[in-house]
């Protein structure tokens, strides 16, 4: 029997008519209350016959008296608006033993809980995904091996798994159920709440009860339940498995349809059914006395409907749990809770003669948790679909209740009524300032300001007394037919001829100039038009009344400013006296999910009241966060991640966020100490099962050591020399060495030291060699301090030139352009083998205390890492002029991630990081297009193919692109990618193609910005300095050729 059932007359569950109407509203996008009441009446009070009527294509328009929409607010009448099972109005048991089969056939979660509570219906949030949870939940259990490696996937090595000291724990994902994760951390992390299911005891006579089918699910549910937040608790895992309690739940998420319910609903379910259970108990032990359930204290309150119709007030009061709001045409949580307050014309709540309909509402007793249910998803009936609303709406860390309470309703309404006079005028001083900040009668509309300033600057140009036409024919040839300025890439194509053009016309010098320098215009030719003539009598009166008037406007739209600001901020504080700052609610969890109506991921940021920061729990990741990045994920409109539930809790009571204490001791309780001695003992067995797995970890890579010793003593036969390499194949390597790079350098040594002996022909070698490094040094120094164009890397001819742009110690380059000199490169006569062995010498003669011998490696191994990085992105990009787009990503991937390890140390260390960042989203865009267009095709072999993309290209890469929040441009690209695909769960295909995008987009859709390891890198080429430079320079010049795509 139902709590309703213990506490209500019997019959009087007949008037719930709101509640359909209400849920009639949310999933089919109707307001007009004649057409749902008729549709609801038609349909004999089925929602589904009700929702297939008003979605038809056919639907007529019924029409019925307005009166009808207000006559379940009448006294006597009963609304429920929320999830929960507890009220004092009857209520129609919808989920009773004989109600768990009930048919649903629309878009949305009407299996309601045996109360119908919510007034904005549920939505089918994720409906697609919920096709694999049973066979998620199966396939864990059988531990099968999978094609490609997901999210939810188990190290093989113990130690990744491991719990780091007393960091919180995480919930594996056993399939699609992130869910499940969100709200079950939420709730755990509420201390009241995870004692009471810690210390619930099952009822004494549980095996004497009736084994129906709400006990026969609660109460395994509550033990298995209780062993998973034990784990929570003392487990010495980085994660956990909750799929014993997943498998109970499914039942109750099974439909005909395979329809899987949202966040909102499964909070419903589990409060539920952790409230049936609670019952059971609290009937047990009453002792004749009205039974108390925790749960209900915890999550239920109360409101009263005060309201008119048709001059006749009435008042009812209704108990709420989960509070809905919608959120589309609101900024903020208050002007939510605002509009959810007040219902119709509320004029006549206030007026005995006014004839008018409405209602509002004020919290008589509020729960010590208060969860807000956010209806981001509205029923699209052209496309006839769910569709999420992606607008931002922002949300206090404290949240204030007074304006909402009974108790001050007299001083809310006046407080109402002067910001509904405030919001009045501010939208006519809007208005005005409107008028002067878009000036015009035009399409195009500018700043009144501006627009005299303009005048005020034509007025005072320098008159002229030639057309500019016939000023610029004068000055050119009759056979020219360029324009007088002439832009650099089109003298560049068709290049300046000396007889065409005389070489002291003006206009010549206009057009001539060095590449990425400002040509210079002529100061004989204005910079802006200007009056033909005006005399001096009428510019000083043009410029007295332009000062003047522009003056005038700027004071006016600085009032205006001033005005509107002092409005907004008297509305702001039209709360904040001490009276209305009462009862404050702090913000413990928000629920976030992202993705679209059918298909998204969960996950959850929770306060810790503790430690006073923000965590993240995000599955098995559990990680700290910001206020800072939970707007940027839950405000919405950033991005396709917005809040789906928020969780607040009375600041006042400290017992829902306080640790246990020891009553003898008075110390605090942590760990292991908090639980019952039954779930002690149940943490440590499965602890001492994970010891073992690491124990056997630890033997297992001891045995592979010893064998690679012994492995390693026996003695091998020498290894066969290396064939040599056939013409037109080329070398690879990993990193050039040093020497390698030297041997390009004996160019540059040579022509030093031919400078140098020119110089000084009759000194002796160490002054030549002096000489020479002086010469060097002065040339790289020369190259360093140049700004060349992008093609133009000075860095890649040599690695001082590198060294100086990153401003490396004297000492470095000293000893860098010793051993240039030293080279044995040098010994092909005698004159430079004379200075190969003076550089040498000095190089012996260098003390250890002299130079850093470690970070002088550093620095050549930087080096050495520059110029892999440069030929990753070259190579790169030569795959993408080449459209190989799958082996130019790769490449691109590496060299991004190379670069990024560069440009952390300086930024001169590596390359342009947006032209990087450019062409690996460009590669995963038409990446994410093909594979798309295979998935299109229904070929079997092209689908496979198309996902084989997707998996084992795209979604590793999709962490690579969000581990940087501040790119927005990548965050951009990855929701295009998503969105390409979960378009598809609106349109008709094959079951197969059905079953593949529903097994796949949770992947896609996954949020962890856990990098994933790629293949090992591509070899590349090794190249010479010379072709290193030119083909460099190759592919830098093809895309400043190219459209740059909105680089």
């Amino acid at each position: 029997m139902t709590v309703e059932q213990n506490v209500l007359q019997p019959g009087g569950a007949a008037k719930h008519q709101q509640t359909f109407l209400n849920q009639l509203r949310e999933i089919t996008g109707i307001n007009d209350i004649q057409v749902l009441q008729q549709a609801l009446k038609d349909s004999n009070g089925n929602l589904e016959l009700a929702v297939a009527f008003l979605t038809a294509k056919n639907a007529k328009v019924p029409q019925l008296e307005e009166a009808t929409y207000y006559q379940t607010a009448l006294p006597g009448n009963d609304r429920y608006i929320s999830v929960g099972s507890q009220a004092d109005t009857n209520v129609i048991d919808l989920t009773g033993d004989d109600k768990d089969d009930l048919q649903r056939a629309i878009a949305l979660s009407l299996e309601e809980s045996n109360r119908a509570f919510r007034e904005t219906g549920i939505t089918d949030e994720e409906q697609a995904i919920s096709r694999v949870l049973e066979a998620s939940i199966a396939e864990n259990k059988a531990s099968l091996k999978r094609t490609h490696p997901e999210v939810w996937s188990d190290s093989p090595n113990p130690y990744d798994r491991k719990r780091q000291d007393n960091c919180p724990v995480g919930l594996k994902n056993v399939g699609n159920t992130c869910w499940f994760s969100a709200v079950i951390q939420s709730l755990f992390n509420l201390l009241e709440f995870r004692r009471l299911v810690l210390n619930f005891n099952p009822p004494a006579n549980a095996q004497d009860l009736p084994r129906n089918q709400k006990e026969h699910r609660n109460l395994p549910f509550m033990r298995e339940l209780r062993y998973l937040f034990a784990l929570l608790v003392g487990s010495k895992r980085k994660y956990v498995d909750p799929s014993r309690a997943v498998e109970i739940l499914k039942d109750a998420f099974k439909s005909n349809d395979s329809q899987q319910q949202d966040v909102s609903e499964f909070t419903h379910k589990l409060l539920d059914w952790l409230e049936d259970a609670f019952q059971i108990k609290a009937e047990e032990e009453r002792d004749g006395e009205k039974s108390k359930n925790p749960m209900v204290e915890l999550f239920y309150g109360r409101f009263l409907a005060v309201g008119v119709l048709e001059g006749k007030k009435f008042e009812n009061t209704e108990m709420f749990g989960q509070y809905p709001l919608q959120v589309n045409g609101f900024k903020d949580l208050h002007e939510c809770l605002e509009a959810a307050m007040i219902e119709g014309e509320i004029e006549s709540l206030h007026s005995e003669n006014s004839a008018k309909s409405g209602q509002e509402h004020w919290f008589t007793e509020l729960p010590p948790v208060l969860t807000f249910e956010l209806s981001r998803f509205e029923f699209n009936q052209a496309l006839g679909r769910p569709e999420k609303i992606h607008n931002k709406l922002e949300f206090p860390p404290i949240l204030y209740l007074d304006r909402y309470m009974h108790k001050n309703r007299e001083i809310t309404r006046i407080k109402r009524d002067e910001i509904k006079r405030l919001k009045e005028y501010l939208t006519v001083l809007q208005q005005r300032l409107e008028r002067y900040l878009s000036y015009g009668s035009g399409p195009k509309r500018f700043p009144l300001v501006d627009v005299l300033q303009y005048a005020l600057e034509f007025a005072s140009s320098k008159p002229v007394c030639t057309s500019p036409v016939d000023d610029l024919g004068a000055s050119a040839p009759a056979s020219s037919t360029l324009p007088a300025q002439t832009s650099p890439s089109t003298i560049e194509q068709q290049g300046p001829s000396s007889s065409d053009v005389p070489s002291t016309s003006p206009v010549q010098r206009s057009v001539i100039h060095k590449p990425f320098t400002q040509s210079r215009i002529p100061p004989d030719l204005p910079m802006h038009p200007a009056p033909r003539h005006i005399t001096e009598e009428e510019l000083s009166v043009l410029e007295g009344c332009l000062h003047r008037w522009r003056t005038e406007v700027e004071n006016d739209t600085r009032d205006l400013q001033e005005s509107i600001s002092r409005i907004h901020r008297t509305i702001e504080l039209m709360y904040s006296d001490k009276t209305m700052v009462q009862v404050p609610y702090r913000l413990h969890a928000v629920l976030v999910h992202e993705g679209q109506a059918n298909a998204g991921h969960y996950w959850a940021y929770i306060y810790d009241h503790h430690q006073n920061r923000w965590m993240k729990y995000n599955d098995i990741s559990v990680t700290k966060s910001t206020w800072e990045e939970l707007e940027r994920d839950s405000f919405g409109g950033y991005r396709n991640a917005s809040a789906y539930c928020l969780m607040y809790i009375n600041d006042k009571e400290q017992y829902l966020i306080q640790e246990e204490f020891n009553k003898e001791t008075g110390q605090i309780l942590v760990g292991m100490d908090t639980l019952p001695s039954d779930l002690r003992d149940y943490v440590k067995e499965d602890n001492k099962r994970f010891e073992k797995e690491l124990e056997e970890w630890d033997a297992e890579l001891a045995q592979k050591a010893q064998q690679e010793k012994l492995l390693s003593q026996i003695p091998r036969a020498p290894a066969p020399s290396p064939a040599p390499v056939q013409a037109g194949e080329p070398e690879y390597l990993e990193q050039p060495s040093r020497t390698d790079i030297s041997k390009h350098l004996k160019e540059d040594s040579v022509q030093a030291i031919n400078k140098a002996l020119a110089e000084q022909e009759d000194r002796g070698p160490e002054a030549i060699m002096d000489t020479a490094i002086k010469l060097e040094y002065s040339r790289l120094l020369k190259l360093a301090q140049e700004d060349p164009p992008p093609e133009c890397d000075y860095r890649l001819r040599h690695a001082i030139v590198y060294f100086i742009q990153n401003q490396a110690p004297k000492k470095i380059i000293e000893r860098t352009l010793l051993e240039q000199f030293g080279d044995h490169n040098l010994s092909f006569d005698e004159r430079c083998r004379n200075i190969m062995k003076v550089a040498q010498a000095k190089l012996e003669m260098i003390k250890p205390d002299e130079i850093n011998m470690e970070e002088y490696e550093r620095w050549h191994q930087d080096y050495r890492n520059f110029r892999e990085t440069t030929m990753f992105l070259m190579v790169g990009l030569e795959f993408f002029q080449k459209k190989s787009y799958m082996e130019a990503l790769l490449y691109l991937i590496y060299a991004y991630q190379n670069n990024k390890e560069l440009l952390s140390k300086g930024p001169y260390r590596g390359h342009d990081e947006e032209l990087i960042s450019h062409y690996r989203r460009e590669c995963l865009l038409k990446l994410n297009e093909h594979a798309a267009a295979l998935f299109e095709s229904g070929d079997d072999q092209e689908v496979n193919n198309g996902l084989i993309i997707m998996n084992e290209l795209i979604v590793p890469c999709l962490p690579l692109l969000l581990v940087d929040e501040m790119e927005e441009k990548d965050i951009v690209a990855v929701e295009d990618m998503r969105n390409r695909w979960c378009s598809y769960l609106g349109q008709e295909m094959e079951p197969n193609l059905q079953e593949k995008l529903t097994d796949f987009l949770p992947k896609l859709l996954d949020c962890s910005t856990e990098i994933k390891g790629f293949n090992d890198p591509p070899k590349l080429p090794s190249y010479s300095t010379h072709e290193l430079c030119e083909r460099y320079a190759r592919i830098m010049l093809s895309l400043s050729r190219t459209p740059a795509d909105g680089r």
